[in-house]
């Protein structure tokens, strides 16, 4: 009767225990995930135009580095044919940019003017296209 006892009044301090390591566990992975998906400050010093938009608003996914969403899929599209790395594209049009960034394509979510702007699409189109051959 006595360890029956002791067993029960352990559970709801067990039970609390537990609750509370899984809130702040949660609370660490929110934090780290959030983290991923916010735009960066990037300083453009030294760079072309659209440098620092693209930073903020696409290499989040299309940059270079483990775990990027877009990178990713392009590697398995293209499987070497063509760069994964968009910025290391010379194919790319202005036009065909704004329209997978306005309308989206596969996994690639849409963007509105109130996320993207239209200057700033413009700008991260033109560095995008800074190397292709005119």
């Amino acid at each position: 009767m006595r360890n029956a006892m002791k067993t029960t009044a352990a559970f709801p301090i067990l039970a609390l225990a537990c609750l509370l390591f899984s809130g702040q566990a949660r609370a660490q992975d929110n934090a780290s995930r959030s983290h991923a998906w916010t735009t960066a400050t990037v300083k453009g010093e030294g760079q072309p135009a659209g440098y620092v938009q693209y930073q903020n608003y696409c290499s989040m996914c299309h940059g270079e580095g483990v775990g990027k969403p877009g990178t990713l899929a392009l590697q398995a599209k293209y499987k070497g044919a063509l760069p994964a790395l968009l910025e290391k594209r010379t194919d790319l049009t202005p036009q065909l940019i704004k329209m997978y960034v306005r309308n989206g394509i596969s996994v690639m979510p849409i963007f509105r003017k109130t996320e993207i702007s239209d200057a700033d699409l413009d700008a991260i189109a033109a560095y995008l296209t800074r190397n292709n051959k005119k």
